[in-house]
């Protein structure tokens, strides 16, 4: 995984929200988002912090158009992508360097 622009998405430990995102450099923001540094944010709300999904980029600008494809779909259509590479839903965060 290069270490940098993605398209990822967030669920809680019940499964039952999904966020998605896009960043410029995952690791750092996949740990803004555990860390409480995000106080008003969504993904705090919903306790948004297992990272299930997330595919990497060269250039943000296919980072930011892969995520509104992504958004456009139903949940059903997020539920298969997160599927197709991680079908127990198992927390990818190691993948990517984060080891807490």
């Amino acid at each position: 995984m290069m270490k940098g622009r993605a398209v990822y998405i967030l669920t809680n430990k019940n499964k039952t929200t999904l966020y998605v995102g896009v960043t410029s450099d995952i690791t750092r923001r996949i740990y803004e988002h555990r860390s409480g540094k995000l106080q008003n944010s969504f993904t705090k709300k919903y306790n948004l912090n297992i990272l299930v999904y997330y595919e990497g980029f060269h250039r943000i600008e296919d980072a930011i158009a892969r995520e509104k494809q992504i958004k456009g779909g139903s949940r059903l259509k997020k539920e298969q992508l997160i599927n197709s590479i991680n079908p127990e839903w198992e927390d990818l965060s190691n993948e990517i360097g984060i080891t807490e």
